[in-house]
């Protein structure tokens, strides 16, 4: 056969569109697969890649009069419809695509277009199946492409322009975007002028702008996944150097049996407890809830770490040791605050004291009277203003007899019906099992919280529970 036969030319042209039609619909369907499986929003990117590539795909092998001879004559008359219905869309993804690396005035632009390209696109498929095959709305459709494709080039080829506009820089990228734009600004005038395209020129320019383009979404998702694993790495540091600062056991007095349970909704958490132990017989036991959640409170948690150092030669007055905290943390906690409830016991001279900073009330198990008792002494959150004053009540305490202090991340989570577990349900909780050891109460406790939410609903906020004993 004449190498310069025009039917052999037109074989290779049909093959070369139905190998680069099937690698880009391939190439689509994987990106979107990817994306999927992953589940982050920082492969979106991947999803708009993957339309884009996997429409024209589609668009190249309908366009082939030998892709089709391959499938049933029925599906033959569909092919004006993918064609339309391709070049109606495919600028939304696009558009969708660049939207990821835009900022300012181009990102508003780009929206813009999305949205006109969206509304031309709806009208356009909509008039497809009333009407049949037409271009009623091609002209629009070419127009805002042309106009996107210019804006987009001007940006790309004035430096000054894509450093104030662009979040990304990209050699790669930049070559064949315009590569493509010149390619489409040709085909869209050529549309607009009721020319034939020249396929070739179309194929190549698609061809390097698909594979910028995945290069471009590859090298994106890889930079996000080392900033990611770099944040939990960082995270990781973080909750190590928290879980550091937390007691690592509780302390060994005569008279009283502990547990402590610390369950941090987070990698690390605005819930913070310490004991402070003066002799075997005396101890002060403080619980304090940062508002927030993750790093930011973490900070705080550990400022009150080393507030309560300061604190410690008063431990056995509650009013005292909030008041030192509130002074050492207002002016440093930039809109924060902290809610605080400290509890003093002696069990050599049987005496109790409590204060606390707009924190949930301590919970009293009387076992002489087979009574529990919320007592309140509650002054302003911690750092709100730095002259709170607070104020301390003395509690009662014998043999038998049971303290609960806690912070609200206990009595906040919901069920599937929006309701908090709340004060009633923790208390009947705590009587049910007033025989149990503290240990034992508070993993039932725990239990309860736990099945009160729905499976599949992650833990709502930071859980500290401390549970005290007189023996």
């Amino acid at each position: 056969m004449n190498p310069a036969d025009p039917n052999l030319a037109f074989l290779r042209g049909q093959v070369a569109g139905i190998i680069l039609g099937t690698i880009f619909l391939f190439i689509g369907i994987a990106s979107c697969v990817v994306a999927a499986v992953r589940r982050r929003g920082q492969v979106q990117i991947l999803v708009w890649f993957g339309l884009f590539s996997g429409l024209y795909g589609a668009r190249m092998l309908a366009q082939s009069p030998l892709a089709l001879a391959v499938l049933p004559q029925s599906t033959w008359s569909s092919r004006p419809y993918v064609n339309n219905i391709v070049a109606y869309l495919i600028i939304v993804p696009g558009a969708l695509f660049w939207l990821e690396f835009t900022q300012g005035l181009l990102r508003r632009f780009v929206q813009i277009t999305i949205a006109a390209g969206s509304l031309i696109g709806i009208a356009g498929v909509v008039s497809l199946f009333v009407a049949g095959p037409s271009n009623a709305f091609m002209f629009y459709n070419h127009a805002l492409a042309i106009c996107y494709l210019l804006v987009i080039g001007a940006v790309l080829v004035v430096p000054r322009l894509s450093l104030r506009f662009l979040t990304f820089s990209s050699p790669v990228l930049t070559v064949g975007i315009l590569v493509f734009a010149a390619a489409a600004l040709y085909i869209n005038v050529g549309g607009l002028l009721d020319l034939e395209p020249d396929l070739v020129v179309e194929q190549f320019a698609l061809a390097l702008f698909i594979f910028s383009l995945g290069y471009v979404s590859a090298d994106k998702v890889f930079r996000d996944e080392r900033r990611l694993l770099a944040i939990q790495s960082e995270l990781e540091i973080a909750r190590e150097i928290q879980n550091s600062i937390l007691p690592t056991g509780v302390p060994d007095l005569k008279n009283l049996s502990i547990a402590a349970a610390y369950h941090p909704m987070t990698a690390v958490a605005g819930d913070f407890y310490e004991f402070i132990p003066v002799d075997q017989y005396r101890a002060g036991f403080l619980v304090a809830d940062v508002s927030g959640h993750g790093v930011p409170a973490a900070l705080i948690a550990s400022m009150i770490k080393v507030a309560v150092q300061s604190a410690a030669a008063s431990a056995q007055d509650p009013a005292e040791v909030l008041r030192i905290l509130n002074r050492i943390l207002s002016g440093q906690l930039r809109g924060q605050f902290v809610t605080a409830a400290y509890l003093w016991i002696d069990t050599e001279a049987h005496k109790a004291r409590y204060a606390a900073a707009g924190h949930p009330p301590l919970l009293s198990w009387r076992a002489a009277g087979n009574e529990l008792t919320r007592i309140e002494s509650n002054g302003l959150p911690l750092g709100v203003a730095g002259n709170s004053d607070y104020a301390a009540c003395d509690v009662p305490l014998a043999s038998a007899d049971r303290f609960l202090l806690y912070t609200d991340g206990v009595i906040e989570p919901e069920n599937a019906a929006g309701e908090p577990f709340g004060d009633c349900r923790l208390e009947q909780v705590v009587r049910s099992n007033h025989a149990c050891s503290p240990s034992e109460l508070s993993r039932r406790l725990l239990a309860e919280v736990r099945n009160w939410q729905p499976a599949s609903a992650p833990q709502q906020d930071d859980i500290t529970l401390i549970v005290i004993d007189v023996l």
